[in-house]
């Protein structure tokens, strides 16, 4: 289904390019005609009066001379013309090449110097195959007309290539990612490779919502391409360019018979231990970045500690500040920290653990709970 639409959206592209090249070359090829009837009405044809002072020519010979006489001698016109206009496009490529080596200088350590370029030079060859359209035309009617034709024609079967090149020059200006970040577009998550005109490239990372080779944050080893007009229709997740660190949980659970006071000291003593100075300065920068934007926001620099009710238990979730590139490493040491906390002695009859169990209970005839017994 998807490859029939696809064909039939490539069928109608092809077909509306068709139409305008098709009313290009008649706007082209007109005025030439136009020319060449006047001069063979105006000029006696030496065909003709050779043909009635001698043997008479059929009739099919005559018309296929003069057809030929007539296209060789519009060429001819029309050769002046055709010149200026492949002078103007070579000024046009020239003029390019000079621009791009002057921004080049100019703006050597700009971010957006290859968008501005493209920009430039597309606006140059705009304006360069429009002055030629008009010399050969000669009539600024038909460059008028030879740029709807195209323009619709383009829009058509060029949509997606359109689009692709636009979120190219909005990521160029806007700076939603750079070569080396790490995000998260649609269904593609990974650090980005290559940047094109027309797509992006990243490296993929794994995940536990996403099917794949590997269900974490690590490199899975492939490369994967999107087109860039998803910068224009979709959401864009950036976990690295202005701060590269994130939010990330642990949870824990423990019984409810447990010291739940005691259990919450032995853990956020574990996670500062663990984390230390590491959370102080990224938590610094982060409150920094909110108060440069105006934003009001509490900002911890060491661990915090969360309580949340369940079944028959109590999850103890800690939230801590890391590097987005190294979640799983952080989290890692910090599952095993616990482990070897929660096996030592001092802990025993105060920090229960979780098992899965049930409870059965015995109803009698009248409704009511009964022992065992």
């Amino acid at each position: 289904m998807r490859s029939a639409k696809g064909r039939l959206r490539h069928f109608r592209g092809a077909t509306l390019l068709a139409v305008a090249l098709t009313g290009l070359l008649l706007l082209l090829i007109s005025p030439i005609d136009a020319e060449v009837t006047r001069d063979t009405e105006a000029e006696p044809n030496p065909v003709a009066e050779t043909a009635a002072e001698g043997t008479r020519a059929p009739a099919d010979t005559e018309e296929a001379v003069a057809k030929v006489t007539q296209i060789l001698r519009g060429l001819y016109e029309a050769l002046p013309r055709l010149l200026v206009a492949l002078a103007v496009l070579v000024a046009a490529w020239l003029l390019t090449r000079l621009v791009r080596s002057l921004l080049r200088r100019m703006l050597r350590r700009w971010v957006t110097l290859h968008a501005l370029s493209a920009v430039v030079s597309v606006g140059i060859w705009f304006l360069a195959v429009g002055i030629s359209v008009t010399v050969l035309v000669g009539d600024i009617r038909a460059l008028v007309g030879s740029i709807g034709l195209i323009g619709l024609a383009l829009s058509w079967a060029l949509q997606t290539p359109i689009e692709s090149f636009t979120g190219w020059l909005l990521n160029s200006f806007k700076g939603y990612y750079r070569v080396g970040d790490r995000i998260a577009v649609g269904e593609v998550f990974g650090d980005v490779y290559r940047i094109d005109f027309l797509t992006t490239t990243v490296w993929e990372i794994g995940s536990p919502s996403r099917e794949g080779f590997v269900h974490a944050e690590q490199p899975t080893g492939r490369l994967v391409s999107f087109p860039n007009n998803a910068i224009l229709t979709g959401t864009i997740v950036n976990l690295t360019r202005d701060y590269p660190y994130v939010w990330d949980e642990l949870t824990t659970a423990v019984a409810n018979e447990s010291d739940l006071l005691y259990a919450i000291r032995v853990l956020e003593g574990l996670a500062r231990a663990l984390f230390g100075d590491t959370m102080v300065e990224a938590a610094r920068t982060y409150r920094a970045i909110l108060d440069s934007e105006g934003l009001e926001g509490e900002v911890s620099e060491a661990p915090q500690i969360f309580l949340s009710p369940s079944q028959s238990w109590t999850e103890i979730t800690i939230r801590y500040l890391i590097p987005a590139r190294k979640r799983r490493k952080w989290k890692s040491e910090l599952v095993l920290l616990i482990a070897q906390e929660m096996k030592k002695p001092d802990h025993s009859g105060r920090i229960i653990s979780v098992y899965p169990r049930r409870q059965v209970q015995f109803i009698g005839p009248d409704g009511m709970p009964e022992s065992e017994d």
